[in-house]
């Protein structure tokens, strides 16, 4: 029987330095996908790898003082190894500096450049290093790279040049016919307001202010912009050519069904990987799903904030399993998810020692101490509420495969692992609504405990192996305790299929062992220490000072009404060099305000944003035109502005107090 091909991917990481539990969800989401794919009966190819070119890993090699080629041969194989000891199933993983990849860019440059997507020209404007990306004022945010946050510094040299606006208009009827191109639709609705919608600019797809890339075939002075080159990954990985000449593998494969990556690189997956298979004649892939970021204690991890936990000192402390438990059941589907030192303890004690690791003790244990490790089950005549138990037990073990598949049909993976621990919430229950001790007092409802025994081994089997695409070695461990196999999905919608007869292990062994909370705080204090060793201290970035102006009270403050708005539509005021009116959404409400900000903010940009508002402040009328309100603003002592915006996503309507 042929099986339906099934081709997911990550994004490749970048090899500047060691990646950190953040950067691992991904990887570890991707590869319980890949793994539940497979247990549907897909045939999965699932790939990863690493992005090694660019001007920040030149920098960083020479401050090593090594190559840049020693220097990524190093950190690829940190980053593999991390895959390695996270379980990790791929097929693939590529480096972006394997030969066959390096050519088949150059290949594809070189074809783009023949058939006129590309063109030679010079680049000047505001060069973020961190993102290898150039910006223009207006894009900034406080001055600063809008991905990352950092300083950019001003920049010209020669480059050549994608027509991306030749593309624009066929990106925007796919992603409008396809509202499943771009997942979550937040992410969808950010593409096409932020980007699209106002106008793509011709992008810079080479450099030649640095060495460390491949080269341009016909133009050696240049090196192929980093993201032409690491977003190519996904196809000459498989055996795409250039020429035409495709591997079996690429015409199996291609289109991907799922490209999963992180939120912050949505831009580059949905905007200029696309545009590029267009240009090549290429189909576009069915999914890019860009997920939430893990924080860890509510901040972004980061070596200068001091938060950042690395995958290896995770799993020496808690475990694979219970670390892929973790980062796999806390993300939320859309919203950043939270990790904490404590919270991964809570869980690993809660969920993982307690309700499936005691569930599984106990069921062997009592197996083992009524009936020597022997599984039977009975026709027995129950009373009418203890069928209805045993049939409520059946019934929520039974319907879980088609919940979790409905619910990783939609990629909520949490959602699918929620469902799994219901199933072992349930077995647990039905312990106590049968009490096996008490049944085992009376000899002649021996056969019911069996029966009750039986009934708990079946159900930790199916729960198993709904589990083994989440936490592979646990469901193993629980398989080879219980004396059996893990199932196919097609199989666990039957109840019953455990061998009667068959004998669970005589040595139970604890899967996962409590821990003590006092103990994993003192290992959070060493962590912290070894962190802040190597830890670089932070610039303070210089203040500004302002004359004060004069006291207010209390209650004259409180006269002014500050709340949440969203600009749903913006235009500039005519006649006008520094103004722009922007409609702003203000709960039920829509208000017209005028601000001076035209310098700082293109019409264009500002619709979508969220922004700090005066609402009470006297209507008046600004060259002509009616202003309801206020924009706050941030000022520097140069007098560039920036609006004052929630530092979390907030309502429109929501007051500020």
């Amino acid at each position: 029987m042929n099986r339906k091909p099934y081709y997911i991917t990550t994004a490749i990481a970048y090899t500047s330095g060691k990646p950190h539990i953040g950067n691992n969800y991904e990887v570890v989401l991707a590869d319980a996908i890949a793994r539940f794919k497979r247990k549907e009966g897909y045939d999965v190819f699932f790939q990863t790898g690493t992005d090694e070119h660019g001007q920040k890993i030149e920098l960083k090699a020479e401050a090593a003082g090594v190559t840049p080629k020693e220097y990524v041969d190093g950190v690829a194989g940190q980053i593999r190894s991390l895959c390695d000891l996270l379980e990790i199933s791929y097929d693939k993983f590529i480096r972006t500096t394997d030969d066959y990849h390096e050519k088949q860019v150059q290949k594809i440059f070189r074809k783009l450049y023949e058939q006129g997507d590309i063109y030679k020209g010079a680049y000047e404007g505001l060069y973020c290093t961190e993102c290898e990306a150039f910006w223009t004022e207006s894009q900034l945010v406080d001055g600063k790279c809008p991905d990352c946050g950092r300083d950019v510094h001003p920049a010209k040299e020669e480059a050549y040049f994608f027509k991306m606006s030749k593309y624009a208009d066929r990106l925007i009827e796919h992603i409008n016919t396809h509202p499943e191109f771009i997942q979550p639709v937040s992410r969808k609705n950010e593409m096409m307001n932020n980007f699209l919608l106002p106008g793509l600019q011709d992008l810079c797809v080479s450099r030649t202010s640095f060495k460390w890339g491949i080269p341009v075939d016909f133009d050696d002075k240049h090196v192929i912009y980093v993201w032409l080159d690491a977003l190519t990954n996904y196809i000459t990985g498989i055996g795409f050519d250039a020429d035409g000449d495709h591997a079996d593998s690429y015409k199996k494969y291609w289109p991907a069904d799922l490209h999963l990556i992180g939120k912050d690189i949505i831009r580059f997956h949905t905007i200029y990987w696309p545009i590029f298979l267009m240009a090549l004649g290429e189909p576009l892939p069915k999914q890019v799903f860009g997920h939430p970021w893990l924080l860890m204690n509510n901040d972004k991890m980061s070596k200068s904030r001091g938060n950042v936990i690395y995958a290896d000192d995770l799993v020496d402390y808690f475990g694979v399993d219970a670390v892929r438990y973790y980062v796999l059941h806390e993300m939320p589907f859309e919203n950043d998810g939270n990790a904490t030192l404590e919270l991964i303890a809570e869980r690993t004690n809660s969920d993982l020692a307690n309700t499936l690791g005691n569930l599984v003790n106990r069921t062997i244990s009592m197996s083992n101490k009524y009936f020597n490790g022997a599984v039977n089950s009975y026709a027995v005549a129950l009373e009418p509420q203890m069928e209805a138990i045993d049939d409520d037990l059946k019934d929520c073990v039974t319907s879980a495969v088609d919940k979790v598949i409905a619910k990783m049909e939609s990629l909520r993976v949490a959602d699918a692992l929620t469902e799994i621990f219901a199933v072992f919430k349930r077995l647990n229950k039905y312990i106590d609504e049968t009490e096996p001790w008490v049944l085992a007092k009376d000899e002649e409802k021996k056969e019911r405990l069996a029966s009750v025994l039986y009934n708990l081994v079946e159900g930790i089997t199916i729960g198993a192996s709904l589990l083994e695409p989440f936490m592979p070695k646990t469901a193993e461990r629980i398989a080879k305790q219980l004396n059996t196999q893990l199932r196919s999905f097609d199989s666990l919608r039957e109840f019953g299929l455990y061998e009667q007869g068959n004998h669970v292990t005589d040595k139970p062994e604890i899967l996962f062992a409590r821990l003590d909370m006092e103990e994993v705080a003192k290992w959070e204090d060493a962590l912290a220490e070894k962190l802040n060793a190597t830890k670089k201290p932070v610039e303070e970035e210089p203040g500004i000072d302002i004359p004060a102006k004069p006291e207010i009270t209390y209650d004259e403050f409180a006269k002014m009404q500050f709340r949440v708005g969203e600009i749903i539509a913006c235009e500039e005021v005519p006649k006008s060099k520094k103004l722009l009116c922007s409609k702003v959404k203000i709960g039920s409400e829509v208000k017209q305000i005028v601000s001076g900000i035209k310098q700082y903010y293109s019409a264009e940009e500002m619709v979508g944003k969220k922004v700090m508002v005066l609402v009470n402040l006297k209507p008046a009328t600004l060259a002509g035109v009616l202003s309801e309100g206020m924009l706050l603003c941030a000022e520097d002592e140069n007098g560039n502005l920036a609006l004052v915006t929630p530092e979390k996503d907030m309502p429109s309507g929501a007051e500020i107090c």
